[in-house]
């Protein structure tokens, strides 16, 4: 449904997006990530049709975005960054508006809007002028219209940014509801929407794409992955660390303090799973043990290793 061949953008002599391809089908929610400047908003610009590629081309359920636009565009749900609205309307003017725009008239209209505003639960601030409404309901607003005509492709610039953890739930909630008909694509800083809502994620850096699978694949790419980790008392820190190092299926050994007690992670050998022989460890030597559990991985972790540039690199990821 989103497919995105040779997408580059330049700047003059800065390269924002250099070469880019990938393609989005139908149910999949692709987490869109990178650091600041890696070249996410620039790419979803050009997707939706709002920037020229340098080359490269984009197509929205198989219609070219630059030479059939309208078409294309009639198909994508866009909610940009800091999701412009006309702040002097209220909401429900500003998505009556919206309808207009998209060609619904009269009781269609008003359903579309009726929908969009039931799935983002903005029946409280209706009849409110836009510019004096909370970041978070803005953000709200800009969801609505972009999921008004229902789109088959829906393409996200930060859908949660400035929502409180309630909305943010209503919000994923949304997404996943939405995403077995759709194509959805989400650009975010959140690692946690990732595990949260996507099925897919792509990480980005200086405009290449370094990094694209699922979730759990990400994770497995963590040095946390499998890895597990016991808070236990401080007086017994000394016999247990010798003891984890000794055990086959743990390579090496972090020990911190947390508290009255030391908590201590147990890194697996050659991508092993040790939390059933550490447990069993535990029981037999009555390790008086205050949590134990093992990781999936660390999201955040595999992201500073990718996209640390350099030398600074192989610290990252050694």
């Amino acid at each position: 449904m989103i497919e995105i061949e040779g997408l580059t953008r330049r700047f003059g002599p800065y390269t924002a997006v250099s070469d880019l391809s990938l393609t989005v089908g139908k149910g999949e929610v692709l987490g869109f990530l990178g650091p600041n400047g890696a070249g996410k908003s620039t790419t979803m610009k050009m997707v939706t049709g709002f920037l020229a590629p340098t080359a490269g081309r984009a197509r929205i359920c198989g219609h070219d975005v630059e030479s059939d636009s309208l078409a294309a565009q009639r198909l994508i749900g866009y909610l940009p960054e800091g999701a412009p609205a006309y702040g002097d309307m209220t909401a429900r003017q500003f998505l009556a508006f919206i309808a207009e725009v998209r060609g619904y008239r009269g009781a269609e209209a008003k359903a579309r809007a009726d929908a969009a505003i039931a799935k983002t639960e903005l029946a409280d601030v209706l009849d409110q002028p836009i510019d004096t409404l909370s970041k978070g309901f803005k953000r709200r607003v800009g969801l609505a219209q972009a999921i008004l005509h229902d789109p088959p492709v829906l393409i996200m610039d930060e859908p949660t940014d400035g929502l409180d953890p309630n909305q943010k739930h209503a919000v994923r909630t949304l997404i996943r509801g939405m995403a077995a008909e759709k194509a959805i694509i989400v650009s975010t800083h959140l690692l946690e929407e990732v595990e949260a809502i996507c099925t897919r994620a792509v990480i980005i850096d200086r405009g290449r794409i370094v990094a694209d699978g699922t979730p759990a694949q990400l994770l497995a790419r963590s040095r946390y992955h499998n890895a597990v980790t016991l808070v236990v008392a401080g007086t017994q820190n000394a016999q247990i660390l010798s003891k984890l190092k000794s055990l086959a299926s743990v390579g090496n050994v972090e020990m911190s303090k947390s508290g009255e007690h030391i908590q201590l992670t147990a890194f697996p050998r050659n991508g092993g799973l040790p939390i059933e022989e550490i447990s069993a460890l535990a029981v037999k030597e009555h390790w008086d043990v205050k949590e134990l559990y093992a990781e999936p991985g660390r999201l955040d972790e595999v992201f500073r290793a990718i996209t640390t540039h350099d030398a600074a690199r192989k610290v990252a990821v050694a």
